[in-house]
């Protein structure tokens, strides 16, 4: 087998084993909440978001699309017939998927929702850099910086104002019949936020496996660029691989994680589950749709949930959980950045060009 073909075949594989974890990592966002009010169990929840994964992974490629040219520009190895460029340009997304990946278990480990959207990102700017290829800094601010920004609050304070509306609308109701109804509603909330988990984080994996065919000279035989338009496309072989890798990575279940959003941040009953899932839904379609952005769904839904919490009271959120959280949010981008800057020098010096 040609050695360029090997490592197209081994990015890919890297790049589906990225999709998987960022499921079972990711899981938790989507039926945390619903688990924890017991509106479901935990076996079907994994299930149903498994499910709303693989189908919100078909329903658009806006997102990939930006995370496959907009972040860091590999024209100059997709244009060249040069096999030592084109393995460069492998290189280079190898690394970046490696950094990915090697962050996702860390924070995976700690029990932390960290972002996979941006350990991904964060590893296509370290290698990069690291690389001298060029980074799209002006596409990273718009699509990536501000949405990293203004998601969350805009998920916290969406989710309070409406928990406060909730409340007032219940306030003369029976509280356990009303709490039973928004288990019910929990359900479908959970699934609109699985399906959104999958239109936004599938969507970031076939943006890379479309850069490895890009850089390893296969975009015509893959028809990358529609003839007429010049635009890019997905081929359905590369959806269908990253819908299933994230969907049975949902459904091997993220307990750690889970169990962080769903408690030790903050007492959840139906409704606040309800709207927290309902809201953070809303932000992740907006943003794929409108803004073609590639947002986190773990800073969405966990913001959502700070947001629903407040209505409570400041005190009833448990901020030294918080905290760390937002911790790992801040490194997310520069510590993948530096494992994939790491990792492209390592694997520089021992393939050979």
């Amino acid at each position: 087998m040609d050695f360029n073909i090997f490592l197209v075949v081994l990015v890919i594989g890297i790049a589906l084993l990225f999709d998987y974890t960022n499921g079972f990592h990711d899981a938790a966002n989507a039926i945390a909440t619903s688990v924890s009010t017991r509106a479901l169990k935990p076996r079907t929840a994994l299930a149903m978001a498994a499910v709303m994964n693989l189908v919100g992974a078909l329903l658009g490629t806006e997102v990939a699309k930006t995370i496959g040219s907009g972040i860091i520009d590999i024209n100059a190895f997709a244009l060249s017939d040069d096999t030592s460029m084109q393995r460069a340009g492998l290189i280079i997304v190898m690394a970046a998927l490696v950094g990915a990946v090697v962050w996702n278990y860390t924070t995976w480990w700690l029990g932390l929702p960290s972002s996979s959207s941006h350990a991904l990102i964060g590893g296509l700017m370290g290698a990069g850099l690291a690389s001298a290829t060029q980074v799209h800094w002006d596409s990273i601010l718009t699509h990536v910086i501000i949405p990293m920004v203004t998601s969350p609050v805009i998920g916290f304070v969406l989710a309070f104002f409406f928990m406060k509306a909730i409340l007032a609308w219940l306030a003369n109701r029976p509280y356990h019949r009303t709490m039973a109804h928004f288990r019910i509603l929990q359900t479908f909330s959970a699934a609109a936020m699985a399906l959104g988990h999958g239109l936004q984080d599938a969507q970031k994996t076939m943006g890379i496996i479309v850069m490895a065919l890009l850089a390893g000279g296969y975009g015509e035989t893959h028809n990358i660029f529609d003839a007429a338009t010049g635009e890019m496309t997905i081929p359905l072989w590369v959806k269908l691989a990253a819908a299933t890798a994230i969907s049975f990575g949902t459904y091997s279940g993220g307990y750690r994680i889970m169990k962080t959003l769903g408690s030790k941040m903050i007492d959840l009953d139906p409704a606040r589950g309800f709207v927290a899932e309902t809201v953070a839904a809303g932000v992740l379609y907006t943003a794929a749709y409108a803004l073609h952005a590639p947002i986190s769904t773990t800073q969405t839904i966990t913001a959502s949930i700070l947001g629903v919490g407040a209505t409570k009271r400041l005190s009833a959120v448990r901020w030294s959980v918080t905290g760390n959280i937002m911790v790992a949010w801040v490194l997310t981008l520069p510590a993948a950045a530096a494992v994939a800057a790491i990792m492209y020098y390592l694997f520089h010096a021992i393939i050979p060009l």
